[in-house]
C-alpha cells in the first residue's frame, strides 16, 4: 500500500500547481511583506558595517545578498513538502522565502555580526544551525539564522521570517561553485562521485585557508598594539 503522503501528493494535479501560482502571484502582497523584511535586515548590516568603519577603521562585510524565492519555487517546494497549496501555508510553514547572505572577510567576523544582530531588541531568533563547527557531508560551511523581525505598514506591524547565512569570502566562493556543478545533470554518476570528493577535499582546503588568515590577521593585530604600547611608553 502506498504511503498517505505520497497519495496526497499525487492528487495535486498540474493544473492546481499553476492555479496557486497564478493566483500567489496576482496578489504579490505577501511577497511584498518579505521584500521589506529583507530590506530591514540590510538595513541593520549596512549601519553596523558603517559603525565599524567609523570606530575601528575597519569592514566587517564585503558583500551583502540578497534573494527573494520566486512563486514557481515556492509552490514546487510545498508540493514537495505535501503542504496545502494555499498562500497562508507559506507564512506557517515556510522560512526561507526570504534570503540575506552576508560574506565577511574573517570567521571571528561572522560571530560577531551575529551576535550584534541577535542583541537587538526587535530580533527574535528562531533557529541557528552552525555549519562552520559542523559541516555538512560534502564540506558545506555557513552559519544559518532564522529570525524574525518587524514590519511597519500603514494600519498594522507585522513580524515576519527571514534566513541569514553568513559565509567567508572562501566559503561563499566554493559554495557558488559546487551548486553550479552539482546541478550539471548530464555528468555521469562515476564522475559525479569522484568530483564530489574532490570538492570535499576544496572545501577542507578553503576552511584550513580560513583559519590560517585568521591567524595571520591576529598576528598582524598584536604587532600593532606591541608598536602603539611601546611608542607610548
Amino acid at each position: 500500500m502506498k504511503d498517505e503522503a505520497i497519495k496526497k501528493l499525487e492528487e495535486v494535479t498540474d493544473e492546481e500547481l499553476k492555479n496557486f501560482i497564478s493566483g500567489f502571484s496576482e496578489t504579490r502582497q505577501i511577497m511584498a511583506y518579505y521584500r521589506c523584511a529583507m530590506m530591514e535586515i540590510e538595513t541593520k548590516f549596512k549601519v553596523l558595517n558603517e559603525e565599524f568603519s567609523m570606530q575601528q577603521n575597519y569592514n566587517p562585510i564585503e558583500t551583502i545578498k540578497s534573494r527573494l524565492k520566486s512563486p514557481e519555487s515556492i509552490a514546487e517546494k510545498m508540493r514537495r513538502r505535501n503542504l496545502p497549496m494555499k498562500v497562508e501555508t507559506i507564512e506557517k510553514e515556510m522560512h526561507d522565502i526570504a534570503g540575506i547572505r552576508v560574506i565577511c572577510p574573517f570567521i571571528t567576523d561572522i560571530y560577531m555580526l551575529a551576535g550584534c544582530l541577535l542583541k537587538q531588541d526587535d530580533i527574535c531568533l528562531l533557529e541557528k544551525k552552525n555549519y562552520i563547527k559542523n559541516p555538512k557531508e560534502n564540506g558545506y560551511r555557513s552559519l544559518h539564522l532564522i529570525v524574525e523581525t518587524p514590519i511597519f505598514l500603514q494600519n498594522e506591524k507585522r513580524y515576519v521570517k527571514v534566513e541569514i547565512q553568513f559565509r567567508t569570502i572562501a566559503m561563499d566562493f566554493w559554495a557558488s561553485l559546487e551548486h553550479r556543478l552539482r546541478y550539471k545533470k548530464e555528468i555521469d554518476s562515476e564522475i559525479a562521485g569522484h568530483l564530489a570528493t574532490e570538492l570535499k577535499e576544496c572545501a577542507d582546503t578553503s576552511a584550513a585557508l580560513d583559519r590560517k588568515m585568521e591567524r595571520i590577521k591576529d598576528d598582524i593585530e598584536q604587532h600593532a598594539t606591541n608598536k602603539e604600547e611601546n611608542w607610548a611608553e
